[in-house]
């Protein structure tokens, strides 16, 4: 069956990086589009970026569009999310997906943003 783990949430002070993976299983990574979203404290859950199967285009929602770099390792069936410029409103709960609604989804990795 599918399988999406996450990892490499944790605690960072604003304008520190992370690095989330998503190691998928289960499916033929390669050919499907791939996405992360996330939800924050009280709020529905979040659009924030997507990549095509053969990763030669990418998708940002504007409030991380210049910070956030989604990537993929079809070989390692590895999704990336490569996180610059932390600030507190990025605090939430971060889940790769294997479609924009979340209704695939893994168990989401936390990411908390605070001095």
């Amino acid at each position: 069956q599918v399988q999406l783990v996450e990892s490499g949430g944790g605690l960072v002070q604003p304008g520190g990086s992370l690095r989330l993976s998503c190691a998928a299983s289960g499916f033929t990574f390669s050919r499907y589009w791939m996405f992360w979203l996330r939800q924050a404290p009280g709020k529905g859950l979040e659009w924030i970026s997507s990549i095509k199967p053969g990763s030669s285009n990418t998708y940002y929602t504007a409030s991380v569009k210049g910070r956030f770099t989604i990537s993929r390792d079809n070989d390692e069936n590895t999704l990336y999310l490569q996180m610059n410029n932390l600030k507190p409103e990025d605090t939430a709960l971060y889940y790769c997906a294997r479609d924009i609604r979340g209704d695939i989804r893994g168990q989401g990795t936390q990411v908390t943003v605070s001095s």
